[in-house]
């Protein structure tokens, strides 16, 4: 029996939705304002290598010990974390490393909200590798959806009036941000992962610094730094500084939040909220570095973003999705934003 009466009980549930809203709603300023603070950098001679390792390694120190209070409280023993390496090691590597380089290299190229567009087409994407792969047909709606965000992703190139002036080399690394972030969410739809959300996201981030560290001291991954001051809103930030916000509040306040939230109204909601990151990574752009997009990316940015939301109005929902899944393994799917 409940102690709790139908009017407590209510506004129980309405605080938890204003909390993890609030959540959510941090979680993807917190990552919008990485492309922004990145491109700042690559103007005093920055390399994405050196941003991204920074960014993704202090992110694991800051995480370390909400990831291993999250390992002991769940009683997962380290047994069970070895038995799921492989796919720690592909979640680091792909979906942790693989995507931030390949966005901030994309942002070194083009502006930021450009890139951020075609890295959010990543949805559609995992459309049609479910429906090649596992034979997963999808709904009408999805198939709209993807529809109208490949249109959205055509008009953001204009392709169809003879192109923008947008750098190959900016699309194509936007285009493997959004098979890094493709892969996260392939990952989620699987499922078989048995580890707390906050600890697969540390172990990941854990990973993807010692990848890219691996690159870096093997030459194979340019690394180059500079001191000095960058300018943003025509104030000058010392340069330690961008990368503290790079490292504490795009990433590991970033996840935190956002995995936060992925708990308190569900991966589905949560993932719909961190469609605002396109929205406000194009405002700090604007703001911070006064790129705004022109009148044809715009409305191609808000023919994706529509796209998207229909393509995740027509997923399962969790009781279909917890039906299709094997017995004794339960849907663990997080947020989008753990993919960034």
């Amino acid at each position: 029996m409940s102690i709790f009466t139908d009017d407590e009980a209510a506004l129980a549930r309405a605080e938890r939705f204003g909390v993890g809203l609030l959540l959510a709603m941090v979680s993807a300023v917190s990552f919008s304002l990485s492309g922004s603070i990145a491109s700042s950098l690559f103007d005093i001679g920055w390399t994405p290598g050196s941003v991204v390792l920074l960014r993704v390694a202090l992110a694991a120190v800051v995480l370390a010990p909400f990831g291993l209070r999250s390992l002991r409280h769940s009683r997962t023993p380290w047994s069970a974390v070895r038995r799921q390496l492989p796919t720690i090691v592909v979640y680091g590597l792909l979906a942790v490393a693989a995507s931030q380089f390949c966005y901030f290299s994309a942002v070194r190229h083009m502006e930021v909200g450009p890139a951020i567009l075609i890295e959010y087409t990543s949805p559609a994407a995992v459309v049609v590798w479910l429906w090649l792969r596992h034979g997963q047909r999808p709904a009408p709606i999805t198939v709209g959806g993807a529809a109208l965000a490949a249109f959205g992703l055509v008009l953001v190139l204009d392709l169809i009036g003879g192109g923008i002036g947008l750098s190959v080399a900016g699309v194509l690394w936007a285009l493997g941000a959004m098979l890094g972030a493709a892969v996260y969410f392939v990952l989620n739809a699987e499922g078989g992962v048995d580890l707390p959300p906050i600890a697969l996201a540390w172990l990941g981030l854990v990973v993807g610094a010692a990848a890219l560290g691996l690159l870096g001291v093997t030459h194979l991954m340019p690394l180059h730094a500079a001191a000095g001051t960058v300018r943003l809103a025509d104030a000058d930030v010392p340069w330690w500084a961008a990368v503290l916000i790079l490292g504490v509040v795009t990433a590991a306040l970033a996840y935190a939040t956002g995995i936060a939230a992925g708990r308190l109204l569900g991966a589905r909601l949560a993932s719909f909220v961190a469609l605002l990151e396109v929205v406000s990574s194009v405002l700090f752009a604007w703001l911070l570095l006064g790129e705004l997009p022109g009148a044809v990316q715009f409305v191609g940015g808000l023919l994706i973003l529509a796209g998207v939301v229909a393509v995740k109005a027509g997923e399962p929902s969790a009781g279909a999705a917890s039906r299709r899944t094997r017995p004794g393994h339960a849907d663990r799917s997080t947020t989008s934003a753990e993919s960034r």
